[in-house]
């Protein structure tokens, strides 16, 4: 069994009308996760806004999330481009009750191997809990190269790579050479079956807020050897995966959308995402009749 759960969302950060940070709605939405096929959260990651919200922020939505769901995973997102920060960020998110910790490659500044290897087990020396490596060089810039994460899992609590990568390849090369050193978690949702096949244990979703209970489904068809079934789930949801990230709406735009469609209230995303393009919520309406849901 995997070590988080198979499931888990990326869950996006609930602001208010003046774009204040809502944490009773932060509660509510976690509790709305785990009630439709969720292990648990992910909070303060990437889909979580993480390059806007302040370490204040950080902590207190760690904590308020910790209250809400005290017998469910929560994974907190404590990355930085700055490795002082990342450091302060994990050691605050440790503090704060998470039963793991996040850490995104730095961004932006384009660091070598031997600068992201350091910077990942300086956040790791921080924290007793285990360590999710995110590797998303879309958004990086730098991918986090094998021979780096075979040296990392030597790491004693750095136990798992939240894969974004792309390259499914690459990832079946690493779980060859690693074995039980780390898991695999995908971190695109559209690759989730694909990664599966080659051994990973579970997804950090961003359709999974509302698709959760299909994607545990499928991990379980596969499991069981339902691979045909688990396919035509995958099938299903396409038009989820296309829904959730496009030039006009990136991540996490859509899902702000269609939670507040289905009456999750998680308010609009902070400049500079967005503005919410016109068609976005008929887009959204589309996806859900497609799963067999209707909304008013």
């Amino acid at each position: 069994m995997a070590r988080f759960g198979t499931v888990l969302t990326a869950m996006v950060t609930p602001f208010d009308g003046n774009d204040k940070l809502d944490l009773v709605a932060a509660q509510k939405l976690a509790r709305y996760l785990v009630d439709n096929g969720n292990d648990g959260v992910v909070v303060a990651g990437t889909t979580g806004e993480s390059a806007t919200i302040s370490y204040e922020e950080q902590r207190d939505l760690i904590g308020a999330v910790r209250e809400a769901l005290p017998d469910h995973v929560l994974v907190a997102g404590a990355g930085s481009n700055d490795t002082a920060n990342a450091v302060k960020n994990t050691r605050a998110a440790t503090e704060a009750g998470a039963d793991g910790i996040l850490a995104v490659t730095p961004y932006y500044n384009r660091p070598s191997q031997a600068g992201i290897e350091a910077h990942f087990r300086a956040s790791a020396a921080e924290t007793d809990r285990p360590v999710i490596l995110y590797d998303i060089p879309v958004r990086t810039g730098r991918k986090i190269e094998m021979a780096t994460l075979v040296r990392l899992a030597e790491v004693d609590n750095i136990v798992a790579v939240k894969d974004a990568a792309g390259d499914v390849a690459s990832t079946a090369a690493l779980l060859a050479e690693v074995g039980d050193g780390l898991e695999v978690y995908s971190g695109e949702d559209k690759l989730t079956l694909p990664l599966i096949s080659v051994g990973a244990v579970g997804v950090i979703g961003v359709a999974t807020h509302w698709v959760g209970r299909e994607m545990s489904d499928m991990f379980a068809a596969y499991a069981d050897g339902r691979v045909d079934e688990a396919r035509a789930i995958n099938a299903r949801l396409i038009p989820s995966y296309d829904y959730e990230a496009y030039d006009d709406a990136p991540n996490p735009v859509p899902s702000k959308v269609m939670m507040n469609l289905l009456a999750v209230s998680v308010g609009r995303c902070r400049p500079p995402m967005g503005p919410i393009p016109d068609d976005l919520e008929d887009r959204a309406r589309a996806v859900l009749s497609g799963l067999g849901r209707s909304i008013s």
